[in-house]
């Protein structure tokens, strides 16, 4: 999929990383060309925003499966996909076979998995999955425990300029837990582990990262002391970056009760304290990304008892719906938004997309940010609609999309 012909997008609002400045975008052979004062040439296709925002399409850092309808829906144009596959992304293969399955109107970029099978034991060969496309080394849904693997891991990876993406809990005290251990989980009588889990699991992958040199990505961190063993990292200079989902900083764990499946999620929701914590954490920079780690599960998947039900959520369509409910709320300003969702996790991938600057790629997305809807599990493009926000009415809506130049939404 080639751009035909030069277009220019006229009459928006363009999110720049230092803020919204009314202006114009020209789109040429799938590159941005020209932003802000510049005008139409002869023989441009011309689209009026209306004066809509103009912002980069959404790169979402670290999702476990591919829905491109979802995707576009939600003005998302690129996707890091974990390694968490049948069969599990740990050969040269599997990751080519998948870094070109989104071509040519969705970009996948392929997670490695640290460890064969990603059984924590054994490093898989991750300079072959490099050159294959991999995009950064993921130690999946589980925290490897054991201390000198993870060491080599970093070793390694800081050798090949990669980033390591951690699962944050320590799968020891975890163990088959559902739920984060409180008032909550108690009433409901559910497998429960302390929220300390977290913390044990980023300290010691901090300090073996210290240790190593390498770059640590935690693709979710959603406790006050995990977060602020983060915090003092990144003063001290440690190359660590943190992400989180919608979810850890919209809902709590009162959002379990009646043993809501759409709710069952990895980590588990936290404690209202908890919670607050993520929210004041993206507001001072702790955390860098908010991704949606769209996971859809169907109902044979979730119509079982809460301990029973597959964890995950269907969150790409609900991605920046939730983000810019952070602006509404005065938490961050809408380039910040655009910073946490599209420009740092396109820098962790090492590409030329998520942000509006002359040479990157040309994905664009028209965004109505008042535009109100309500989240339907119903009608949802994933092949699930595994919520945890259904029925939650909301506002901003992506309402033209673009990859590489061409239309896609």
């Amino acid at each position: 999929m080639k751009q035909q012909g030069p277009l220019t997008i006229t009459g928006g609002r363009l999110v720049l990383p230092s803020g919204i400045v009314p202006g114009n975008l020209r789109l040429v052979d799938g590159r941005i060309a020209g932003l802000g004062d510049v005008a139409a040439q002869d023989g441009d296709e011309v689209r009026d925003a209306g004066g809509q925002l103009v912002a980069p399409g959404l790169v979402d850092y670290g999702v476990f499966a591919v829905d491109k309808p979802a995707f576009h829906f939600g003005g998302i144009t690129r996707a890091a996909l974990m390694p968490d596959k049948a069969p599990v992304m740990d050969v040269p293969s599997r990751v080519q076979y998948v870094a070109y399955s989104g071509k040519p109107d969705f970009w996948v970029h392929p997670l490695a998995a640290a460890t064969r099978g990603l059984e924590g034991r054994e490093l898989a060969e991750a300079a072959l999955m490099r050159a294959a496309g991999a995009r950064g080394i993921a130690t999946g849904r589980r925290w490897i425990a054991d201390s000198g693997v993870m060491l080599r891991l970093l070793q390694y990876a800081a050798m090949l300029g990669m980033v390591v993406v951690s699962h944050a809990e320590d799968g020891g005290i975890t163990g088959h837990a559902v739920a984060t251990a409180g008032e909550m989980a108690t009433r409901l009588g559910l497998p429960s582990a302390p929220a300390e889990a977290e913390a044990l699991a980023v300290a010691r992958d901090i300090a073996l990262a210290e240790m190593s040199g390498a770059r640590l990505h935690f693709r979710q961190v959603t406790t006050r002391a995990a977060l602020d063993l983060v915090r003092a990292a990144k003063a001290r200079g440690v190359a660590v970056t943190a992400g989180v989902t919608p979810a850890h900083f919209m809902l709590s764990d009162l959002a379990t009760a009646e043993f809501r499946t759409f709710a069952r999620l990895s980590p588990p929701l936290r404690s209202e304290a908890d919670r607050q914590a993520v929210v004041e954490a993206i507001g001072d920079g702790t955390i860098d990304v908010i991704a949606s780690g769209h996971d859809p599960r169907g109902p044979e998947d979730k119509r079982l008892p809460f301990a029973d039900a597959e964890e995950g959520m269907a969150g790409a369509e609900t991605l920046l719906a939730m983000v810019l409910t952070l602006v509404r709320d005065g938490v961050i300003d809408m380039a910040r938004a655009f910073d946490l969702a599209a420009r740092t996790p396109a820098r962790l991938l090492g590409v030329e997309a998520g942000e509006l600057a002359v040479g990157y790629e040309a994905d664009i997305a028209l965004v109505d940010p008042e535009k109100p809807w309500v989240v339907d599990s119903r009608k949802m493009e994933a092949t699930a609609g595994n919520t945890p926000f259904d029925g939650q009415p909301t506002q901003g809506r992506v309402t033209a999309l673009f990859k590489g130049g061409v239309k896609v939404g």
